[in-house]
């Protein structure tokens, strides 16, 4: 299932994405996937609040979360990054989040098919509707870092924060 979807995000990327210009994307990749890298190594191992759980073929060859994450990190972000921020429409604010609201949906919709495979586990007080709240925090600061770099990371260390006490994450994560 992990190269089913490696492929389809690649083939989008190839499609729809702008690579051409990807320099004027890559900060706010890299800003995408240092979340990622944060929560994997801080609460995946000793405070997990999902976790891929490779299905299949995936399990058979030895896939791991870890496996499944850097894939996520190193495939669907750049291909999300390159699309979205490329076909961001500029002008008319109900245009933009019809947008938003349309990559927030298929996003929730690939964790949707994620959760009823059982490709994905909920620990710790996290649920789908958590995960469709992050979507929206997280579709909307992309946008912003792309624009605002710095307001974006004062957004985001904002909403780590709430997450953080919300989940009441211990401190042993920081080892």
């Amino acid at each position: 299932m992990n190269a089913l979807y490696g492929g389809l995000w690649l083939l989008a990327m190839v499609l729809w994405g702008d690579l051409k210009r990807w320099k004027k994307y890559y900060p706010t990749l890299l800003f995408f996937m240092i979340g990622d890298f944060l929560y994997l190594y801080l609460l995946s191992d000793h405070f997990p609040l999902w976790t891929y759980n490779p299905q299949g073929i995936d399990e058979t060859i030895g896939i791991t979360n870890t496996h499944v994450t850097l894939s996520i990190m190193f495939v669907k972000y750049p291909a999300t990054t390159f699309i979205y921020l490329a076909k961001f429409p500029e002008t008319g604010r109900f245009m933009q989040i019809l947008y938003g609201t349309g990559w927030v949906g298929l996003y929730t919709l690939n964790e949707f098919i994620d959760r009823k495979l059982n490709l994905i586990v909920y620990d710790n007080g996290w649920n789908f509707y958590w995960s469709i709240l992050f979507n929206v925090v997280m579709f909307t600061i992309l946008r912003i870092h792309y624009c605002r770099p710095l307001v974006a990371w004062g957004l985001s260390i904002l909403f780590i924060l709430f997450l953080w006490n919300i989940f009441n994450v211990p401190s042993e994560v920081f080892r």
